[in-house]
């Protein structure tokens, strides 16, 4: 453990001097390599078509992308027109509702006439028919009054007639009939 410690301390006493020793391959330093392997990668790159893939693959996101944006548009289209013509659809409604409503009320005003109508007329003629009864009544009445009273002077006539006549003025009555022929 103390050989450990004591390199630590020696790596610590030379990390920050400029004597160090930087590592070279043939002359090249590591930010040669560095460089070296960057432009090799870019050349392998170029040389298997990355940025035509990529490109291809960016143009296929931006074309699905369109695609979308599209039938956005055309769904968001088709739900203004349905939300429109439910709109057309429910102001239809109403109009028909109050149209009807209003033929209700004159249907109703014109069968509240009619009954009126109809009552009067009922109300006039059933006075006629009763004046009627009451006019044929008090005629029948009159006639039977006449009647009874024609019976009852028939009958004081006949009465007074057997009272006051006897079998001789019947015979002066004759005579005098037979006398005027």
């Amino acid at each position: 453990m103390a050989d450990l410690i004591a390199l630590l301390a020696a790596a610590a006493e030379h990390a920050g001097g400029h004597e160090a020793a930087e590592p070279t391959v043939a002359g090249l330093g590591a930010g040669w390599f560095v460089a070296l392997a960057m432009t090799t990668l870019i050349l392998v790159m170029l040389w298997k078509k990355v940025p035509g893939v990529i490109t291809s693959g960016l143009d296929k996101s931006i074309a699905e992308i369109r695609h979308q944006l599209d039938e956005a548009k055309q769904l968001r289209a088709e739900a203004e027109a349905l939300r429109q013509e439910y709109a057309d659809k429910i102001a239809n409604a109403e109009r028909e509702a109050a149209e009807m409503l209003d033929h209700a009320r004159h249907e109703a005003e014109a069968i509240v006439k009619k009954a009126e109508a109809d009552t009067t007329d009922l109300i006039a003629r059933r006075e006629k028919m009763a004046g009627e009864k009451i006019a044929a009544a008090e005629l029948a009445a009159v006639q039977d009054l006449r009647a009874r009273a024609a019976a009852a002077a028939t009958a004081a006539a006949g009465s007074l007639i057997k009272a006051r006549h006897d079998a001789g003025a019947d015979k002066a009555l004759v005579d005098q009939a037979i006398a005027g022929i």
